[in-house]
């Protein structure tokens, strides 16, 4: 019996389809174990949203060769999409596959076991490119991850994904809504719907039909017992979305934003098809429509040309947004997009710097947040999801951390929570 260990960089959209991977090689036969266990076959799973993300994805390529240098090595992902010939210098790799044909893994791995031959290049053109069949059937965590949508159009001049991800492909509903139902009947009470632009699904469908009828259809089925979304660009939160989705059972009260900027300037520059008041205008929308609804976001510093003024819009963004939370990263220059070449480059002290600055600013708004959320008192509804110490590590549906103390096992129950105080962005409650 082959041992074969995979490891994924990158996003949501990886880690699902990861996933759907290692339950294909499990089928056939294989054991999974752990990345850095001695194995027959390595799977890496790569990622190129920055320089840092390229350099990681070699080093754990590098790192499974070390591991054992007879072993078949297979690289997929955005990375070798992107730099197949930088993955096929690498010596010891096996083969390379991009962003499409992942589940092609272990037909090659029963090919390359028998046969050692020469490394392999298998990145093919996205041009024309489908959505990929794939389906998870058991999740590893308390949550799920359901890939509903591959590619983006959108264009922006910082990011290399949508050559790496290619045009909008989506998977079709009724798939989706049976794949869900799957994993809610195998014991997961909340599914994840996500995508490189999850907001666009159903955009290449030939009938009319959104990620909004999407969710109807999987309330009106009461198909699981939570749907979250992945990263929402923010002029997709329109009006029209939330007042079709806001009232619905399954939907939780929480978004997370592709927001990149609070500058109207850098909004520009970046190609974003929305604006700072379009977004704070949808934002306020949602909290008429729902309630305590909790929202985090994106957020880049250091874009070629961002003013200390353009900082300073994306500072009071977190404050008139509310943000409980931020993904805080700086601008990585990518080879081959239109912000590579522009003038300005910020230099990386004055990244370092704000980066630093706007999270504390997060720090300061989510304290703020949580502050209200303890005086108010109210329970949270949470699932449990890891054993830390003599508690429990929990989410609320808005995606509040939680922490409570418990002898009995929780992991993945529904539990409510009595919120008491809070210490470093996490609420310590007691179990009601």
């Amino acid at each position: 019996m082959y041992k074969v260990g995979l490891y994924t960089l990158g996003c949501k959209v990886s880690l699902y389809e990861t996933e759907a991977v290692s339950e294909a090689f499990a089928a056939a036969g294989y054991t999974v174990c752990p990345f850095e266990s001695v194995c027959d076959v390595y799977v890496i799973n790569t990622c190129t949203v920055t320089a840092e993300s390229d350099a990681k994805s070699r080093k754990y390529i590098r790192r499974a060769i070390r591991k054992n240098p007879d072993a078949v090595v297979i690289v997929m992902g955005c990375y070798s999409q992107r730099a197949p010939l930088e993955v096929m210098n690498i010596e010891g790799v096996s083969a390379v596959l991009g962003t499409q044909d992942k589940m092609k893994c272990v037909e090659i791995a029963n090919e390359l076991l028998n046969s050692k031959n020469a490394p392999r290049n298998l990145v093919s053109s996205l041009e024309n490119a489908t959505f990929e069949p794939m389906c998870v059937e058991n999740a590893p965590r308390t949550r799920a991850y359901v890939k509903i949508e591959d590619g983006c159009e959108c264009k922006c001049t910082y990011c290399a994904i949508s050559g790496a991800r290619g045009p909008v492909r989506s998977k079709r509903p009724e798939e989706v809504i049976s794949e869900v139902e799957g994993l809610y009947r195998n014991g997961t009470l909340e599914i994840v719907l996500t995508g490189i632009e999850t907001g666009s699904y159903g955009a290449d469908f030939e009938e009319k039909y959104d990620l909004a009828d999407l969710l109807c259809g999987l309330d009106e089925r009461h198909s699981c017992e939570r749907i979250r979304l992945g990263s929402m660009a923010p002029e997709l939160l329109s009006e029209k979305f939330i007042s079709r989705v806001g009232n619905l059972r399954i939907l939780v009260p929480h978004f997370h934003i592709s927001m990149q900027s609070g500058s109207d300037n850098v909004l520009r520059m970046m190609k974003r098809r929305y604006n700072r008041a379009m977004a704070l205008k949808n934002v306020a929308r949602i909290r008429e429509i729902m309630p305590g609804v909790m929202l985090t976001a994106d957020l880049m510093v250091g874009f070629p040309g961002e003013s200390e003024a353009d900082f300073q819009d994306t500072m009071s963004f977190v404050r008139e947004a509310g943000l409980l939370d931020a993904h805080v990263f700086a601008y990585s220059r990518r080879e081959g997009t239109p912000a590579a070449d522009y003038d300005n480059q910020i230099p990386e002290e004055i990244k370092k710097m704000r980066s630093a600055a706007l999270i504390e600013e997060c720090k300061r708004v989510r304290d703020g947040i949580l502050d209200g959320v303890v005086k108010a008192g109210e329970p949270l509804c949470c699932i449990a999801e890891s054993k830390k110490g003599e508690g429990y590590v929990a989410h609320s549906d808005s995606y509040i951390e939680v922490m409570v103390k418990s002898e009995k096992r929780l992991t993945g129950k529904l539990i409510s929570v009595k919120p008491l105080y809070h210490k470093d962005g996490v609420i310590y409650g007691e179990i009601l």
